[in-house]
């Protein structure tokens, strides 16, 4: 990503928390940005308001393959520095003998399949050179899945991690950077009341990461500040 031209990023799940902030950043760098929300209003209009000619706001329930598809569509002819995808969701802390079948299939679908479709039809609008990012969790780490508690959600981001893999080793020739990234536990409706961090505090040094790690191709997977998270 050039930083003598007008860099244009696409974040998918802005409307509150981590995209929102992350969002709002971007547009303080001088980056043009596109956003998707799935209902319009609120926070993230107000920013575009206060930001003309910086940022754009689109529709996207990412879950919904006819929505992709038309936004997609809508996107055709523009061309991206990056695609940042954040979304999550969280159905509670349960052992998952406990998780109901309908509940595993939500969660899987929109922390690990959704974002990867999201990837996938929006590649070709990356620039050479461009970035693809996702953001995982720590939760995801297999390596450090040492203490109890939220195995649905942890299995969620692993299987997000081993996807992101699976499509990086696909498209290795590409020669865009692809990162995951661990923003750390923040104090959203999805982290709680009583996370270390606000989003305010992480997201200036996740895009310190996204900057630093522009051209490099390959993929990471990187906390806040640039160091590996082990698979």
């Amino acid at each position: 990503m050039s930083a003598t031209r007008d860099r244009h990023a696409l974040v998918v799940g802005a409307s509150r928390g981590l995209g929102l902030v992350l969002v709002g950043e971007l547009v303080r760098r001088g980056w043009r940005v596109t956003a998707t929300t799935r209902r319009s209003g609120g926070e993230l209009q107000a920013l575009a308001d206060a930001s003309p000619g910086r940022l754009t706001i689109e529709s996207l329930e990412m879950t919904s393959t006819e929505q992709l598809a038309a936004l997609r569509a809508r996107l055709t002819g523009r061309t991206l520095d990056l695609v940042f995808v954040n979304a999550a969701i969280d159905r509670g802390d349960l052992p998952i003998s406990d998780v109901p079948t309908d509940m595993f299939t939500e969660v899987m679908i929109t922390n690990a399949l959704s974002p990867l479709r999201v990837v996938e039809s929006l590649r070709d609008l990356v620039v050479p050179g461009g970035t693809v990012a996702v953001m995982s969790s720590e939760q995801g780490s297999i390596a450090r899945n040492v203490e109890g508690g939220f195995e649905l959600y942890k299995a969620s981001k692993a299987a997000l991690n081993q996807l992101m893999r699976s499509y990086a080793t696909r498209c290795a020739e590409d020669g865009r950077t692809k990162l995951l990234i661990d923003p750390g536990h923040n104090r959203t409706q999805l982290g709680g009341p009583d996370a270390p961090l606000t989003a305010w505090e992480s997201i200036p040094a996740v895009v310190d990461v996204l900057e630093a790690q522009a051209g490099a191709p390959g993929l990471r997977f990187l906390d806040r500040h640039g160091e590996p998270v082990p698979w």
